[in-house]
């Protein structure tokens, strides 16, 4: 805003002549220090001279737009000869005025004044207060100036946006009091009327009358927020001003300190933020704003602020006098009318209007009787004419025709709220639809006022679609209207499409900020300015943002299709040459596509979309909608994370990128408390949870979400680990030294009967590949027949208390159930009770399966069951075994060991032409790791190449193990080749280095191991920074002492390397202190001193200080850091880590190398039968667990109820918490506080009537006192009138 820069006129930013003579810089004109600071200066100079060019450009507007107004005239007032009607004494008017208008003349504005620009311009500063105010004003005449240039000066100089609601304040102009209660209920209700709405507020400015009510009330609640949301707007006219002088001036600067004023001078507010000071050429006479003022809000109020709504108004009267009753009349008969709020016991106009309208009848007519009580009142309360007064009562009755535009509140009542009669009585005057109530209550976010008044007064039945309101209200981000829209009815599955949600993506965002936009630029190269995305580009930012294989639903293949299919036809149908009825049937499949599963989980894709744009409370709220809310908040935490962390990296607006990560935290920590509030109702369950597949999720699993998003806590919770641990003992039931056991039935394999295996239902419910599953699946479909004909062991009582159909009892002769199938034989007849006693069935076998079913379910209730009793086959325990992670892991560990032997055997003994047998074997080892590692990277991921390659790459191990590989195959061809055995030794040699490292890598499932290698990867990357600069200073050094030390010497490789030999050394304390100085070198140096042999002593004294002193005790210091930060969480970091180990090995082939190739072979026979057979997830190697649809009905309904549990939890903790208690507390504080000042009130009420009731006790006591002197008196002047006045009769 321009008044608020200060930059005066007077002030140069020329260097005077001797200022660059005094600087301490001696440069020749020529020198670079000189241009430099020339150019510099020259930069501050077109920034000062933009500035100011920019400034004198809106001043210009300004004194274009605006002018000012003065008398040309001298007409003499009838009442003043020496003062002219304007106000002003004559010698104002100078003697240079040649024509005087006779004095029967009437005084004119319009023609009587002569019009110049305005020079009174700019901004106050209000003294006087902790905190001086500012405010910007402008002097402009009520005759020249047009509203558009007024709204054109508050939206583009004073940078206002269009209100959402006008409020206008009408009330007397004289001081006047109001009662504690009433003034309390007035601030409070304006406040938050004025907080939650936007609105202007028109007053009349001065610190006079209501505009001092309503100054005050803005005073209480005004905060740094609410000052931004507060705009209040002062129409004050020109000539009442007291020390008008001091704002004379173009943009300027000036003080305003409050102080008394004569009756006809005023001051102008301080918690104003805008004032238009009305000129219409009088001095001390109000009157010119009126009519100005009313212009300014007519045109304001026929700006649209929404589609078809034009901006709201409403008139609030305090008091007043005969001029508020006449502009009352004016508001609710103007068209459009302005709905007007009337303060009841106020006084005066406002008590006047109350008590008409309260004693009206319904269509607004007054009695007779009652007018003339009307007119009595109005001439005892302004003291007027008889005339007057019934004029008065004829423009009250008027305005009472309309007494739906008028609204009387009583403030002294505690159950009526300010703020609310005012929205409903802009709502009952100017919206009649549903749906435009709505969208004002949202453009005002008062979610009271659309759950209160307009949705109950419908009771719940509303005709009319609400989609429109949905989607403002999802634009603007208002949480609580969309929370209340789905509680009427909304329903999302109906009203989210792709044109509304592709919508919703291209708004414009709340901040500078755009995520979406920043992302798409690095995935779509040349956007145009305009571009509008598609639900195909948030398709590709996501799976940039989650990263891996992840592919989320837009990016699918049926997605796609379905997406291009719809813009074709939506496409055709635009066309012109479409005939009517292939209009009908796109239109009526667009619909359908449009009512279709493309959204079938609504609150999933607006969770996406709240997380892209960056709307927190929005995506909270669609958290807890719907299901699926533990992967959900995985996948939030994992976008926020992601782009919080791109956002650093490209070091974008400060915050941003901290704010985001902090929308990550909480959704990262509503995950782990959801899971154990989950944990903590049912286990088998929330295991469950973690392993379902999420099909709305690239097909996921919660688990590998946590484990992408690095959830450490997540992952290490008890229900996590149960999980881990579970997958790793893999078919295995035992847990006290099971290693030892392992380890046994792997060196002995008779030993394997001896272990426990969990049973098939067990197992069912165990996270599983998708091989594991068909191959369960099959064998179930063989096993079916098979137990169809097994035997059951089922006797005839079980029959009949485990069968639905009540049987009669059998008699002893008949065979039972279980002999008849052992023999063959088919099953004996059972009688129904329901039937007659002939009537005799056979049961068939799906009957006899039911049946036994039901009598196992009983036979596990008493432990009994005979299937847990039945020993495994000797294959099936064999199978679970080995395919036990924990299995493979020492099968793989002993392999290895051996493998390590055979190799460091290989390298310390003497190389031969010809391979011996421990070469060999390491040979074949690497050859089915190899063949282990490119299996791994086929099937890791589904997806094209370069996927694969990206997930492969990002577990450091794979690199490291790449690397090793391709180092022995060096080795291995070096090998072969007669010339180069030796040097295929040394490849060897380093070779070995790295497969001794991974050793580390095997071992982090140990508890101690593990955690520490996860310490030492950080130390590392600390470490690889430092490097850097020592690296620096130690080149530095070294060439500094190779250069001193042999100043004679040729190019060799040699002289590289001793440039860093020596400076390396002397790091770990091996100075070589004879050849520090070549001065004291004898032996190297027989001539003595090299020229400038002192610079190398000083280099390396420079050196071992930057080194030891500076360098290696910030590296300390830094690895102490690090490992403060790091030990606390060891077990956290390990218990993370252990995932993605077990979860190798279970997804590692059976045989360990060099076995492993035919465990390979075996797999790619497998892979191209049920390739061949149409199961293309096959290779789906994620653990997941496969349930029914029954069953994943059950479980989803388990979430359900669970977040419901969990969000009502909250919430009554929240209520609970301590900083709800203090604001109880001081709610209930103040309101005592405000009771306590009733009652003070009272009591000066009651001893004021107390004083009254003494006073008039005392005048009583003076004139009894006075007439018993007068009886007295008439005693002695009359005679016997003593006797007369004591006599019986008189007494």
């Amino acid at each position: 805003m321009f008044p608020m820069r200060d930059l005066s006129p007077t002030v140069s930013m020329e260097p005077s002549p001797g200022v660059r003579s005094s600087l301490p810089l001696h440069v020749s004109p020529s020198s670079g220090s000189f241009s430099s600071f020339t150019s510099l200066w020259d930069g501050l100079r077109n920034l000062r001279n933009s500035v100011v060019s920019e400034e004198k450009r809106e001043t210009s507007w300004i004194e274009k737009t605006f002018y000012k107004r003065e008398c040309t005239y001298f007409i003499p007032d009838t009442d003043d000869p020496d003062r002219c009607c304007c106000g002003r004494p004559a010698h104002w008017h100078g003697d240079d005025i040649d024509e005087v208008a006779s004095s029967n003349e009437s005084w004119l504005p319009g023609l009587h004044t002569a019009h110049a620009p305005t020079d009174a311009f700019g901004t106050i500063e209000f003294q006087g207060t902790n905190h001086p105010t500012k405010a910007q004003y402008v002097r402009m005449s009520t005759i020249d100036t047009k509203s558009e240039a007024v709204l054109k000066l508050l939206q583009k100089q004073w940078g206002l946006d269009l209100p959402n609601l006008i409020i206008t304040m009408h009330g007397g102009m004289a001081n006047f009091d109001l009662s504690p209660k009433m003034k309390r209920s007035f601030r409070k209700g304006l406040v938050k009327f004025a907080k939650t709405t936007g609105a202007w507020v028109f007053t009349s400015g001065v610190k006079t009358g209501v505009t001092r009510h309503v100054s005050a009330a803005f005073g209480e609640g005004r905060s740094k927020q609410f000052k931004r949301k507060l705009v209040t707007i002062g129409v004050v006219p020109w000539g009442v001003l007291a020390n008008k002088e001091q704002l004379v001036g173009r943009n300027i600067t000036c003080s305003h300190h409050h102080g008394k004023t004569a009756y006809v001078q005023s001051t102008l507010d301080s918690h104003h933020a805008y004032f238009l000071l009305a000129d219409n050429g009088t001095e001390g006479e109000y009157g010119a704003e009126v009519i100005f003022r009313r212009r300014i809000e007519r045109h304001l109020y026929q700006q649209k602020v929404s589609k078809g709504i034009n901006i709201p108004m409403v008139c609030v009267v305090l008091e007043g006098g005969m001029n508020t009753i006449r502009a009352v009349l004016e508001y609710v008969t103007d068209k459009p009318p302005v709905p007007v709020i009337v303060c009841a016991g106020s006084g005066r106009a406002a008590d006047l209007i109350s008590f008409a309208y309260q004693n009206a009848t319904k269509d607004g007519k007054l009695p007779d009787r009652l007018k003339v009580i009307l007119v009595d009142a109005i001439q005892d309360t302004f003291t007027c004419t008889e005339e007057q007064a019934k004029e008065l009562c004829l423009e009250i009755t008027v305005c009472l025709q309309r007494k739906n535009l008028i609204t009387v509140v009583n403030l002294a009542d505690e159950n009526q709220e300010l703020d609310m009669l005012i929205l409903t009585s802009i709502l009952k005057g100017t919206c009649s639809s549903i749906s435009e109530q709505l969208r004002l209550a949202l453009m005002w976010d008062r979610v009271d006022l659309a759950q209160d008044y307009i949705l109950d007064r419908e009771n719940g039945q509303i005709n009319e679609p609400l989609e429109s309101v949905m989607m403002e209200a999802l634009i603007n981000d208002k949480v609580d209207f969309v929370k209340l829209l789905l509680e009427t009815g909304v329903s999302l599955h109906s009203f989210l499409t792709v044109n509304r949600l592709e919508e919703l993506y291209n708004i414009n965002p709340q901040c500078q900020f755009n995520p979406v936009r920043y992302f798409i630029k690095g995935l779509r190269k040349n956007l145009f300015p305009n571009y509008r995305y598609t639900l195909l580009d948030i398709g590709l930012i996501i799976d940039s943002l989650m990263g891996g294989a992840f592919k989320s639903m837009y990016s699918q293949k049926e997605f796609r299709q379905k997406y291009v299919a719809m813009r074709r036809i939506s496409s055709s149908s635009s066309s012109t040459t479409t005939s009517r009825k292939s209009m009908m049937k796109q239109t009526s499949y667009l619909s359908d596509m449009a009512s279709s599963n493309l959204f079938q989980y609504p609150f999933h894709d607006l969770m996406l979309w709240a997380v892209l744009m960056n709307r927190q409370q929005m995506a909270l709220f669609m958290w807890q909608q719907g299901e699926g809310a533990m992967a959900k908040a995985l996948v939030a935490s994992n976008l926020y994370k992601r782009m919080a962390q791109e956002a650093d990296a490209d070091v974008l607006e400060s915050g941003i990128s901290g704010h985001l990560m902090e929308n990550a935290q909480e959704f990262m920590k509503l995950a782990l408390e959801f899971l154990g509030h989950c944990y903590h109702i049912d286990v088998d369950y929330t295991q469950q949870l973690l392993t379902d597949d999420l099909i709305n999720f690239s097909n996921a699993t919660c688990i590998t979400l946590a484990v992408d998003v690095m959830h450490y806590d997540f992952v290490a919770h008890n229900c996590c680990q149960n999980l881990i641990n579970d997958i790793w003992m893999g078919g295995l039931q035992t847990r006290k030294n099971s290693s030892i056991k392992v380890i046994a039935g792997i060196l002995f394999p008779p030993f394997l009967a001896m272990l426990d295996y969990k049973s098939k239902k067990q197992l069912k419910f165990m996270p599983q590949t998708a091989e594991e599953h068909l191959e369960d699946t099959v064998e179930d479909e063989d096993s079916d027949e098979n137990e169809e004909n097994d035997s059951y062991d089922l006797d005839d009582d079980s029959i009949q208390q485990a069968s639905p159909v009540r049987t009669l009892a059998t008699s002893s002769s008949m065979p039972k159930l279980s002999d008849a199938l052992k023999a063959g034989q088919k099953p004996p007849m059972i009688r129904s009770m329901s039937m007659h006693i002939d009537n005799q069935r056979r049961l068939s076998r799906q009957e006899l399966k039911s049946l036994q079913k039901i009598a196992n379910e009983k036979q596990r209730g008493c432990n009994v069951s005979v299937h847990l009793k039945k020993p495994l086959k000797l294959t099936k325990m064999t199978h679970k075994f080995y395919t036990a992670p924990i299995t493979k892991f020492w099968f793989y560990l002993i392999t290895y060991i051996a493998f390590l032997v055979a190799f460091s055997y290989t390298v310390l003994v003497r190389t031969l032409p010809t391979p011996a047998w421990p070469e060999i074997f390491v040979m074949a080892y690497l050859v089915s790791f190899a063949a282990e590692k490119c299996w791994e990277l086929a099937v890791l991921v589904p997806g094209p190449l370069k996927i694969k390659l990206r997930v492969f790459a990002s577990f450091y191990w794979n690199l490291w193990d790449a690397v090793a590989i391709v180092w022995f195959t060096i080795g291995v061809i070096l090998r072969f080749n007669p010339s180069t055995l030796n040097a295929s030794r040394i490849v060897y040699t380093l070779n070995i280095v790295f497969f001794y490292i991974r050793i580390l890598g095997i071992l982090s499932v140990n508890k101690a191991l593990g955690a520490y290698s996860k310490i030492i990867g950080k130390l590392l990357k600390h470490m690889s920074y430092f490097s850097i600069i020592m690296f620096i200073v130690t080149a530095c050094f070294g060439v500094i002492r190779q250069a001193v030390h042999f100043q004679n010497e040729e190019w060799s490789w040699f002289m590289l390397r001793s440039v860093f030999f020596y400076p390396y050394w002397m790091i770990y304390g091996e100075i070589f202190k004879e050849e520090i100085d070549t001065c004291t070198d004898i032996d190297n140096y027989p001539g003595g001193c090299t020229y400038g042999s002192w610079v190398s002593p000083l280099a390396m004294f420079v050196f071992l200080l930057v080194i030891f002193i500076l360098l290696v005790n910030l590296l300390i210091a830094r690895f102490n850091a690090t490992c403060i930060r790091v030990i606390p969480r060891v077990r956290e970091i390990w218990k993370y880590q252990r995932y993605n180990v077990i979860l190798k090995y279970k997804l590692s082939s059976l045989l360990p190398p060099p076995l492993a190739v035919f465990s390979l072979i075996y797999q790619g026979i497998k892979y191209l039968i049920w390739k061949c057979r149409g199961r293309e997830d096959f290779c789906d190697h994620g653990l997941k667990i496969y349930l029914t649809d029954e069953e994943k009905d059950k479980l989803h309904e388990f979430e359900l109820q669970c977040l419901e549990d969990y969000v009502r939890h909250k919430e009554n903790k929240l209520q609970t918490s301590a900083n709800k208690r203090i604001s109880a507390i001081s709610e209930r504080v103040t309101e005592i506080s405000a009771q306590m000042d009733d009652v003070t009130v009272q009591e000066k009420s009651f001893r004021h009537t107390l004083q009254l009731a003494d006073q008039g006790v005392s005048k009583l006591e003076e004139i009894f006192l006075k007439n018993h002197e007068i009886v007295k008196l008439m005693g002695h002047m009359v005679p016997g009138f003593d006797e007369f006045a004591q006599s019986p009769s008189r007494q």
